[in-house]
């Protein structure tokens, strides 16, 4: 697969992309710089690197945005910033395994959702105006896989983020397989429905949380649930075929919908943190509770994902 190089928008937000893939400090399955992203991932089951160049500097990338509000051509063109793609596979790629390849950088870079119709949406909102003009450009970064957004999601349910990180890197390293250049590559349905419940739970998962996590990776890898959007699997029946998954509930879905597919219609209503940020939007003393979160973000279907981004990322402003 020859390299090949995407346009940046202008108000591309690189520091969000690379602070969301350096979660884990011992960066088994990713390494982040502040100019190169590189990642491991499956590619029809061959291991393989996406190898990412990145602008030199998010400020060089905020400054050819600024310079091009000034103008009337396209403002993606104008910034100029793109990311060079190398994808080093360990043998030779299927064409299914390209496409995925393709996908996988789309989602990591966060370039599935146009932020800019949810923007609109809320200019005049007196809830969300403010909030999304002091977050311009913000995007949702996505999962390499569809399969990845789940398992992650499955992973840290109830339990503290490092802890979630630590499982996640033992998950990598009991089922997923290591790139000739060393880096692992993230489990696929095939190879995490190998494991047995035992395996999991010898390394401090619950037992609730393996058999899920095993359910959800046997039914995908026999195909009796189908992840990938087609004209006969809509994102709803893909929904109701994951909530059909004992262990599975809405929280998991929406957050698959939303790390996985860059879905642009997710409510996050049942997350704490985008009810805490909420509470703070409103001013109030208390949370809003799950059923009040709900009715609040359906107010903004079909935007309700990047409603949650900007509730996410204000709990965490950028200087």
């Amino acid at each position: 697969m020859k390299p090949y190089t995407l346009p940046l928008p202008a108000d591309y937000r690189l520091d969000d992309v690379l602070a969301f893939h350096r979660r884990d400090p011992e960066s088994i399955a990713e390494e982040v710089s502040a100019e190169r992203l590189r990642k491991g991932v499956l590619l029809d089951g061959v291991p393989a690197v996406l190898d990412i160049t990145l602008p030199k500097t998010s400020r060089a990338l905020h400054a050819s945005a600024s310079a091009s509000t000034d103008t009337d051509t396209d403002t993606d063109a104008a910034a100029g910033a793109t990311a060079r793609v190398t994808v080093c596979a360990d043998a030779a790629l299927s064409a299914a395994g390209r496409q995925q390849a393709r996908d996988a950088v789309l989602n990591i870079l966060g370039l599935r959702i146009d932020p800019a119709p949810f923007c609109a949406f809320v200019k005049k909102d007196k809830l969300f105006a403010a909030l999304a003009k002091r977050q311009p450009g913000l995007r949702i970064v996505q999962s390499a896989t569809v399969f990845e957004a789940l398992t992650w999601a499955i992973i840290g349910q109830q339990i503290n983020l490092s802890f979630a990180i630590a499982l996640r890197r033992t998950f990598i390293l009991l089922a997923g397989r290591q790139h000739s250049s060393g880096l692992w590559c993230y489990p696929d349905a095939g190879s995490a429905a190998a494991l047995t419940v035992a395996d999991l739970t010898s390394r401090k998962f619950s037992r609730a949380k393996a058999e899920t996590l095993l359910r959800l990776a046997a039914l995908v890898a026999s195909d009796e649930l189908r992840l990938e959007i087609a004209a006969d699997n809509s994102i709803e029946q893909i929904s109701t075929s994951l909530l059909a998954v004992k262990g599975i509930g809405p929280w998991t879905v929406n957050y698959g919908l939303l790390r996985g597919y860059g879905h642009a219609d997710c409510s996050l209503h049942g997350d704490v943190a985008v009810r805490a940020a909420l509470q703070t939007l409103l001013g109030e003393d208390t949370r809003p509770d799950i059923q009040r979160t709900e009715e609040i973000l359906a107010r903004y279907s079909p935007h309700r994902t990047m409603a949650a981004a900007h509730l996410w990322a204000s709990l965490h402003p950028r200087d």
